[in-house]
């Protein structure tokens, strides 16, 4: 809930959804080492009257519902800090003492009933979490506003903070008995860098999956859940029973799918996306299983469970924040994948030698000499695919919003030069002198974008909502002005550099680095109203789209923006996505006939001029404007009248309604 209420504030891009990851693992941390420091004070009473004063304070922070106007900003740059700063402010408190709640509930569970095993409670706090995955997308979000969810929330969690209080409060006496129980030697120091290693190795590997197969394969939305899911159903494996976890078995998995997961990744190109995804998602499997499994196998005596949970939450925030905060500024490609199926494989080793595995390994001993040497391999080429990571092609530039790649190739028509982001193309140019100027891939002449500027009269005053490569502006004469939008600092670098559209542009081609909608709502309070021709809004060709710039608050920016008679245009070509219901209901919300432009890939000679098929919506105020211009006859009407009409708010964009599910 509160990654949906930054979204539209910060871009609206998947780093986002990282930065809040980290702040949750951070806050993980902090609730365990409170959960510690509390278990350690010596008068029951004192630890009852601290939590459930906290528990008090705590309500002062609901509803969660950050304020715009406080977070907003139309600053550009990383904006890791201020996510991280709004979702304290937001929800610290209330997710500390949440976070605080397995450790304390199960150490007091263990002094009330020292004969019966607290670990299990472990196992289902993470069935919860694991339920509540599953529940948000499928089940809360398509059907209740967010500020409605919030409400929600807030409400279960002063039910929470009463039973809560309630269990602290009548504690008291059953902890007396705690301090007793002394006679459990603590674990050895090399113990706790095991927890915190085998946690941060897994937590790694989750996240290196994640942007692996979100950023380089993105298939389809909610893909972030499925990792997310397999991290979690580990947890739940391992802590419920140790008949779910055969070392032998996920020892020789772990070894054997690493090195296929490294290999993965440099043929991609031959391997369908199903096969990508199975083999990206068993490895994180069988490397979870792996490093959860040792964790549950070393666990110490009860008595000691906070500070083993302190260490298990600060090695998840440790590999968390390598993945958000270092692996963007250090590495041009996802690496930080591969070392953590390195690190997970050499630990699993290490956990095993150090529980014996050593002395059994014999030349019969096959159960161990197999798995253990499977390790040893799944470490050396992990180790190997981070040091040779060299992927083909002309430039690599990866920062906060993703990896850029920019390659040349040859198609029919010459040598060309191309620029994506994972798998979505995000433009290209033909380098020979005299093909550089075609308008190639969505922005061709048969494509909508390129019809409506053409039926405007020159001067034109054209406004793009992504950058790519600037090849809209090859449809720039002297006197247009075509405005560009990019929250993405990089690609303006290489639009500049690797390509020559906004340089051979006769017309003025000024570029507004931030998101687009918050640094047109911020040119609105300048004065700049009614300015544009045409608004052309080209951001949702990925898969990780930014939905807030097609809410019905988005829509009322645009009104402001556009001139009279002039065009909106929506690019909605998308793999994955149905997005013509939610750009009817666009047209719902402001009162505007529409229209769409659909170019056919099989009506299009690719190889001759570069233009691919698109699909285009034109929205204007003005119904003459499509009676009289000259795009009248190519336009169509909705392509089924079937189709529902879904309006997006800021409050309501759930991906699952559109989602193609063939």
């Amino acid at each position: 809930m509160l990654g949906r209420y930054a979204l539209p504030w910060f871009g609206g891009g998947s780093a986002v959804w990282t930065t809040c990851m980290l702040f949750f693992q951070t806050m993980l941390l902090a609730g365990y080492a409170y959960a510690h420091w509390l278990g350690s004070r010596k008068s029951p009473k004192t630890q009852s009257i601290i939590h459930v004063g906290l528990l008090a304070v705590s309500l002062a922070f609901l509803p969660i519902a950050p304020d715009s106007k406080v977070w907003k900003d139309a600053t550009t740059g990383d904006p890791s800090g201020r996510i991280l700063l709004m979702l304290a402010a937001a929800v610290g408190m209330p997710y500390l003492l949440l976070s605080a709640t397995t450790p304390l509930l199960q150490r007091w569970f263990h002094v009330k009933r020292p004969n019966d095993s607290p670990w299990r409670l472990y196992a289902l706090s993470n069935a919860g979490s694991f339920l509540a995955l599953f529940s948000y997308p499928f089940i809360l979000e398509p059907f209740l506003r967010l500020r409605t969810q919030t409400w929600i929330w807030s409400g279960g969690y002063i039910l929470f903070a009463a039973l809560c209080a309630w269990t602290a409060w009548r504690s008291p006496k059953a902890l007396e008995i705690a301090s007793v129980q002394n006679d459990d030697s603590p674990p050895a120091w090399l113990d706790y860098l095991l927890w915190l290693g085998l946690a941060a190795f897994a937590s790694l590997v989750l996240l290196g999956t994640t942007s692996q197969i979100t950023q380089e394969i993105a298939v389809v939305p909610f893909l972030w859940v499925a990792p997310l899911a397999i991290y979690l159903l580990t947890f739940i494996l391992t802590f419920e029973s140790s008949r779910w976890y055969r070392r032998e078995w996920f020892a020789g998995l772990a070894g054997i799918l690493a090195p296929v997961a490294c290999v993965t990744a440099s043929i991609s190109v031959i391997l369908s996306v199903r096969s990508q995804l199975a083999i990206y998602l068993a490895a994180l499997f069988a490397v979870c299983m792996l490093c959860h499994g040792e964790l549950a196998f070393s666990k110490p005596a009860p008595r000691y469970l906070t500070s083993f949970y302190l260490t298990m939450a600060a090695g998840g925030a440790l590999g968390g924040g390598f993945a958000a905060l270092v692996a963007p500024r250090i590495f041009h490609d996802f690496s930080e994948h591969w070392i953590g199926l390195a690190g997970a494989c050499v630990l699993g080793l290490l956990s095993w030698i150090r529980a014996g595995a050593w002395e059994a390994w014999t030349g019969a001993n096959f159960s161990v000499r197999l798995p253990m040497m499977a390790l040893i391999f799944g470490a050396v080429t992990s180790i190997v695919a981070t040091m040779n990571n060299t992927r083909p092609g002309l430039v690599h530039i990866r920062n906060f919003y993703g990896t850029l790649h920019v390659s040349e190739r040859t198609d029919a028509n010459g040598r060309l030069r191309e620029l994506t982001h994972g798998r979505v193309q995000h433009g290209l140019q033909y380098t020979e002198l005299d093909k550089r100027a075609r308008t190639t891939t969505y922005y061709g002449p048969h494509s909508g974008v390129a019809l409506a500027i053409d039926a405007k009269e020159h001067p034109h005053r054209v406004a793009v909502i992504g950058l790519g490569t600037g090849t809209l502006a090859a449809w720039g004469r002297t006197g247009d002005d075509y405005r560009f939008y990019e929250i993405n600092p990089n690609v303006e670098i290489i639009a500049r550099q690797w390509f020559t559209f906004l340089k051979d542009s006769q017309a003025n081609t000024p570029i507004v680095l931030g998101d687009a909608r918050v640094q047109m709502e911020r040119e609105l309070t300048e004065g700049h109203a009614h300015d544009f021709d045409v608004i052309a809004v080209d951001a949702f060709s990925g898969d990780a789209i930014p939905t807030h710039l097609l809410t019905s608050e988005a829509g009322d920016v645009y009104r402001q923006r556009l001139a009279p008679g002039g065009f909106l245009a929506l690019h909605i070509s998308n793999r994955s996505l149905n997005l013509e219901p939610v750009a009817r209901g666009l047209a719902r919300h402001l009162g505007w006939p529409a229209r769409m432009v659909v170019v056919a890939p099989d009506l299009l000679d690719e190889n001759r001029n570069g233009e691919s098929g698109s699909r285009w919506v034109l929205l204007t105020e003005m119904r003459a404007t499509f009676t009289q211009s000259k795009i009248r006859d190519t336009m169509l009407g909705w392509s089924s009248s079937k189709d529902p009409v879904i309006e997006w708010t800021d409050d309501y964009s759930s991906l699952w309604p559109i989602l193609k599910l063939k």
